[in-house]
């Protein structure tokens, strides 16, 4: 079975696999998503900005932020791994 071209174009491991792309201007992650037999490259995050995952001893505000990151995109998310903000939260938040 052949490599599919878009992985080996965005240059991750495979499919469900988010990278990290310090380089483009606006994003700063890709995924190349696979839900069955539907394929599309999602791109998320927006660069510079540090998201705040859950970690022992973290500040009120972090949780405060992370909270309404997932309150304001709660109907996005929800939507799935063929959306950017699954993702988002997924590996960011």
């Amino acid at each position: 079975m052949k490599k599919d071209s878009r992985l080996t174009r965005v240059g991750v491991a495979g499919y469900n696999k988010p990278k990290r792309t310090p380089s483009h201007p606006k994003k700063s992650h890709i995924v190349v998503a696979k839900e069955g037999d539907k394929v599309k490259t999602i791109r998320f995050g927006q660069q510079g900005v540090m998201g705040s995952p859950a970690n022992k001893g973290e500040s009120e505000s972090n949780k405060k932020r992370r909270a309404s990151f997932k309150a304001r995109h709660a109907k996005n998310i929800a939507k799935g791994k063929m959306s950017a903000a699954f993702w988002a939260d997924k590996v960011k938040w």
